[in-house]
């Protein structure tokens, strides 16, 4: 991984890069845009990032590694992360440090797991965080407190974001592993969004906790392949997913809540087989906003800094195959696309850095992350 780029501010502005390094990169032309795009640092197929109270960054590379990122603009590699079954979608995913992560270092993990034979589920572990003098790091005291159920065959949809409520509630998205039916049934985890508390166990106020082991972690049933989970400043979850042929979703996430699939789409099956559209069937919860050609969401944040204020309270969406970031306003239980901005890369992640600047994970080998600033 190469560090390049330069930035300012104070140790907590997140990495930074040596003003003057030979092998910094100009800004990104702008046209029009209103940032400018910085390449920071360059990793190998990332796939999620999230920071630290000091400023430091975790990124995942999927096929297994753990980089931590200094405010110095320089990567170490933090030991201890739990084997990944690498392959197709699935691999190291989403990192995410406890809301009191300063006093307990704890730090959350998700990674698709082998099972026995050729069938493969989502989990997610949380370990300890120590760092090394060399701007690294190690894990340990490694836990899994949850695991998709039942494990199956295949390599995509694993979803496997995580997020920390405001009531320090811990929330997984869990894909429907491209197996439909799952999404219904309250037997297994798949296609949900899963609450739980810190440690793994079940909070005794989910709606469906009278219902069994499995169905008891669930808030909402029927979704596909939920690829981002974000609070707004109310308090209220969304979530982004990517539909089928058609009909990428952004969903607000309501206590119960069954968002139809494959029952319902505003998309069809890729081999052409129709889905009857939401507006067939109104006992299920429809999407606040839907895309049709697909945009391919990937990572999903509520932005709330200060270095775009226009953007307060707005959805930022990591597009893939639309290879841009895309602008959500949102209106009470509605939502509108408001800007689309082309990125020229297939853009996996996005986060708010902690001064209000933007940051972005393209996908794929030797994946840029950029830094989103405002011009001049």
């Amino acid at each position: 991984m190469c560090a390049c780029g330069n930035g300012n501010g104070s140790e907590n502005a997140g990495p930074q890069v040596a003003a003057g390094a030979d092998d910094a990169a100009p800004a990104l032309a702008a046209d029009g845009r209103p940032f400018v795009a910085t390449e920071v640092a360059r990793f190998d197929e990332p796939w999620a990032m999230s920071f630290l109270p000091d400023g430091r960054l975790l990124v995942t590379e999927r096929a297994g590694t753990l980089k931590l990122l200094g405010t110095d603009g320089k990567a170490g590699e933090v030991s201890g992360v739990p084997a990944v079954d690498y392959g197709g979608q699935g691999g190291l995913g989403d990192v995410v440090p406890h809301p009191d992560f300063a006093d307990n270092g704890l730090v959350y993990l998700s990674y698709a797991e082998a099972g026995e034979g050729d069938i493969r589920g989502a989990a997610v572990a949380r370990a300890r965080l120590a760092f090394d003098k060399q701007g690294g790091g190690a894990l340990s005291d490694l836990e899994v407190i949850w695991r998709q159920v039942p494990k199956v065959a295949g390599r995509g949809h694993f979803g496997h974001r995580i997020a920390f409520g405001p009531d320090g509630h811990l929330w997984i998205s869990s894909g429907e592993r491209q197996k439909f039916d799952p999404a219904q049934d309250m037997q297994s985890n798949l296609g949900k969004i899963v609450r739980l508390d810190d440690d793994g166990s079940v909070p005794a106020d989910n709606p469906f906790v009278d219902d069994g082991e499995v169905a008891a972690q669930v808030w909402s049933l029927g979704h596909r392949n939920p690829l981002g989970i974000a609070f707004d400043a109310t308090g209220q979850l969304w979530n982004i997913e990517m539909g089928p042929k058609g009909g990428d979703e952004l969903n607000r996430v309501e206590r119960g809540g069954n968002y139809g699939y494959p029952i319902v789409s505003n998309g069809d099956h890729y081999d052409g087989r129709p889905i009857p559209d939401h507006d067939s069937r109104p006992e299920f919860n429809a999407p606040a906003l839907s895309w049709s050609p697909v945009i391919s969401p990937g990572g999903f944040t509520i932005y709330s800094g200060d270095t775009f204020p226009d953007w307060q309270g707005d959805g930022l969406i990591a597009g893939l195959s639309s290879q841009a970031l895309v602008r959500v306003e949102f209106d009470g239980k509605n939502a509108r696309e408001a800007e689309r901005f082309d990125m020229d890369a297939r853009i996996r992640e996005v986060e708010q850095g902690p001064d209000g600047d933007i940051w972005l994970l393209e996908d794929g080998e030797d994946g840029r992350l950029l830094r989103l600033t405002r011009p001049g």
